[in-house]
């Protein structure tokens, strides 16, 4: 009798400790937890905790979903070509991150699934990226409007993400390339851009050799003739100079002025050593080598008388 009074025991604390067990759970700080009542929304737990609810969810009662609490990301990658203004295309990597920030609709949308949630966020990021690229121009995406896209791409997909019970944070391109036939195109032309330039740089800087030629030219010929001019006046003033000594030394002696220039006259007549010239001895040129004085002498000098 008392074994079997214990046994019920020991059964009514097994059934009460799983009892207490079933109706416990917890949610941590990451986590928020959706209790179901027949599949029927009761509550929404959003803090951390310890929680009760009705035990044995095998039958009906109910049951938690614990869903996440915390930033998610999602990754477009390896997506087809996004084609932009003109009709050019670009292979383009982006994120977003998001929250779920209204567990009831995201149960009621989803049923809670984050995986149908993610595909329906990455189907509407991906025509929104196509959008806002699709009205840029080639090189928008590479210059200071990038921040720009990613705002409007942002503010796309935020109306349908409430609807599915999130809240997208923030979004990134994190890669902006060229398809290999754009590349190619693209760097032909700036090729053909590059060469153009150097043309015009080589041209500006051929006339500019010009100029300053042109200007140096200018500028030997002042200066020789300016050398030239003062050239000249120096030797007039030399010529000048000369005359007026020579023109002094004369006026003190007549005798020695005419003794010296007859024997520069010499001097620049005998200075070759094949200079011939045919004068008669008694010219004036020759009245120094008669007499030092240069004086005539009296006729019939010199000569011997006839025997």
């Amino acid at each position: 009798m008392n074994s079997n009074r214990l046994t019920l025991i020991g059964i009514a604390v097994a059934v009460v400790l799983i009892a207490v067990y079933a109706s416990v759970f917890v949610v941590n700080e990451r986590q928020q937890a959706i209790v179901l009542r027949f599949g029927e929304i009761q509550d929404v737990k959003t803090e951390p905790g310890l929680y009760f609810k009705l035990p044995f969810s095998f039958a009906g009662a109910d049951t938690v979903q614990i869903i996440e609490d915390r930033l998610l990301r999602l990754d477009l990658a390896d997506q087809p070509p996004v084609q932009v203004s003109g009709g050019r295309f670009y292979e383009v990597d982006a994120f977003l991150t998001f929250k779920i920030t209204d567990a009831r609709k995201f149960r009621e949308t989803v049923s809670g699934d984050l995986r149908q949630a993610a595909d329906r966020l990455r189907t509407r990021f991906d025509a929104a990226l196509r959008r806002v690229y699709g009205l840029r121009s080639f090189e928008a995406a590479l210059s200071e409007e990038r921040a720009e896209m990613m705002r409007q791409v942002r503010d796309l997909v935020r109306p349908d993400a409430q609807n599915l019970g999130l809240s997208v944070e923030d979004v990134r391109i994190v890669r902006t390339d060229l398809t290999a036939e754009v590349s190619q195109q693209t760097f032909d032309r700036m090729k053909a851009e590059r060469l153009a330039e150097a043309e015009r740089i080589r041209a500006r800087g051929r006339e500019t050799a010009r100029r300053i030629r042109a200007v140096a030219d200018r500028q030997v010929i002042e200066i020789v003739a300016e050398a030239q001019r003062e050239s000249e006046i120096l030797r007039g003033e030399g010529d000048a100079q000369r005359n007026g000594i020579f023109a002094d030394a004369f006026g003190r002696d007549p005798e020695f002025f005419e003794f010296y220039r007859s024997m520069a006259a010499y001097q620049r007549a005998l200075e070759g050593s094949d200079t011939t010239m045919v004068l008669s001895p008694n010219s004036e040129f020759f009245k120094f080598f008669k007499d030092a004085t240069g004086a005539t002498p009296p006729a019939g000098a010199g000569r011997q008388a006839p025997q």
